[in-house]
C-alpha cells in the first residue's frame, strides 16, 4: 500500500556536512509554511489510503503541537500502520512524546550520526551520548519503541577506534534499527566549501581515507549482525520484524505522496518533486499554484534495477530484464560486485561498498553506452 513523506525544513542549526533544502529559517517563514503545507495537503484528491507515513526534515520534532496536530488531521489514518517522525537529539521531553503518540507517531528516527564529542563538535550537533540514552527512555516511556538510530561512518577525524565507540553505544542501547550511512563529501555543503579550498574548518582535513570508510562500513555490517541487527538495505539494518516499511516502498517501486519543500511523489509510472526553495514554496501556495515541478516518466525495469537491488535479498529479474540487462549483470558478476542464486540477483559484499558503480552500469543500458 502507498506511503505519505511530509518535509520539515527548519533546523534550529544547520549541520556543517548538510546540502539539503532544510536550515535556520525566521519565525515568519516558518509560520507561513505552516499554513501552506496544510493546504497543500488538503487539496490533495486521495485515491488511496496511505500505510506509511514520514515527518521528514529538518528537525520535525520542533514543530508545536498546533501545527503538527493541523499538518496531520488532513491525512486518512484509517490503514496507517506505521508514523515515523526524524527527531534530533535533546528535542525530546516527555510532553512532546506522549503528544506525539496521541497522534499515531509509533515510530522516531533519532538524527545520532555519532556518540563520539569530538566528531559531533566537527559537525555542529550538540548532543551527547548521555542525552540520546535519555531520549530513548523517555520515548519508551511514552510507548513509542520503535525507534532507529542514524550513524555517519566518515566523518572529519573519525577512526576505527572511534567507530567502534559508537558501535558501542548501539550494543548498549539496543535499538530495533540502525541505519548507516557512508559521509559523502559534498561542494554546497559548509564542509564541502571549506574542503575544496583546502581549509581546516569543520575538520576539512581530518576526513578518513576511502579504505578507512570501507572497513568501518564493513565492522559494523558484522557487529550489528552480532546484535541481530542485520541489514536488509545498503545503508538499513534491523531486528525481525522491524524494517522501515515506509522506505522499503521507495526500494520496491510502491507509490507515495510527498507534501512540503524539496518533497517527492510517485505514482508507479511518474515522479515528480516540489520545488526545493522555502521562499518560492511559499510565494506559490499562497498564490494558489502547484509547488510541483514536471514529472518525469520513469522506467520501471530501469528502477527496479537501480532501487531493488539496494536491498539485500536483491531482486528476481523477469527473462525481458535478463536479455535487456545481460552485459552489465555478467560483468558485474565477474567483477565479483553482483551474485546470482537461481532466479535472484544481489548485490555481494564487496558490491555494497561500490553500490553505484554497479547502478551506473544500468543506466549506461539505457543511454546506449554498452
Amino acid at each position: 500500500m502507498p506511503g505519505v513523506y511530509i518535509s520539515y525544513p527548519f533546523c534550529s542549526q544547520k549541520c556543517t556536512y548538510c546540502n539539503f533544502a532544510s536550515g535556520v529559517f525566521t519565525r515568519n517563514q516558518q509560520e507561513r509554511y505552516d499554513v501552506a503545507l496544510v493546504r497543500e495537503i488538503e487539496a490533495h484528491v486521495w485515491q488511496w489510503q496511505p500505510e506509511t507515513l514520514y515527518l521528514g526534515g529538518g528537525t520535525p520534532s520542533l514543530m508545536e503541537f498546533g501545527p503538527l496536530e493541523s499538518t496531520l488531521s488532513p491525512i486518512p489514518s484509517g490503514a496507517l500502520v506505521e508514523a515515523t517522525m526524524e527527531c534530533a537529539p535533546g528535542t525530546v521531553t516527555a510532553e512532546r512524546a506522549t503528544f506525539w503518540r496521541s497522534l499515531g507517531i509509533n515510530r522516531m528516527s533519532l538524527g545520532v550520526q555519532s556518540f563520539v564529542p569530538e566528531e559531533l563538535r566537527r559537525t555542529g550537533r550538540r548532543h551527547t551520548a548521555q542525552i540520546v540514552e535519555s531520549d530513548i527512555q523517555v520515548l519508551t516511556g511514552a510507548g513509542i519503541r520503535n525507534i532507529n538510530i542514524d550513524l555517519i561512518a566518515g566523518l572529519p577525524g573519525q577512526t576505527l577506534a572511534s567507530w567502534r565507540e559508537s558501535l558501542s553505544w548501539v550494543e548498549r542501547l539496543s535499538p530495533p534499527h540502525v541505519s548507516i550511512y557512508i559521509f559523502e563529501l559534498d561542494e554546497d555543503s559548509n564542509l564541502g566549501r571549506e574542503a575544496t579550498l583546502g581549509g581546516i574548518r569543520y575538520g576539512a582535513g581530518l576526513l578518513p581515507s576511502d579504505d578507512a570508510v570501507a572497513e568501518m562500513y564493513e565492522l559494523a555490517v558484522v557487529e550489528l549482525a552480532g546484535l541481530g541487527i542485520h541489514r536488509y538495505e545498503i545503508s538499513n539494518f534491523a531486528k525481525p520484524g522491524y524494517q522501515s516499511r515506509h522506505n522499503l516502498k521507495y526500494w520496491t517501486g510502491e507509490p507515495y505522496a510527498g507534501f512540503g519543500l524539496d518533497a517527492h511523489s510517485f505514482n508507479g509510472g511518474t515522479r515528480r518533486g516540489n520545488v526545493d526553495d522555502l521562499n518560492l514554496y511559499l510565494d506559490r501556495m499562497e498564490a494558489e499554484q502547484s509547488p510541483a515541478g514536471e514529472a518525469s516518466t520513469v522506467d520501471a525495469e530501469e528502477e527496479r534495477f537501480f532501487v531493488g537491488l539496494r536491498l539485500a535479498r536483491g531482486i528476481q529479474p523477469t527473462e525481458g530484464e535478463w536479455r535487456r540487462f545481460r552485459d552489465p549483470i555478467e560483468q558485474s558478476i565477474r567483477d565479483g560486485l553482483l551474485e546470482r542464486e537461481g532466479g535472484w540477483l544481489r548485490l555481494t559484499p564487496r558490491g555494497f561498498l561500490v553500490s553505484n558503480e554497479v547502478f551506473q552500469n544500468f543506466i549506461e543500458v539505457r543511454a546506449g553506452l554498452v
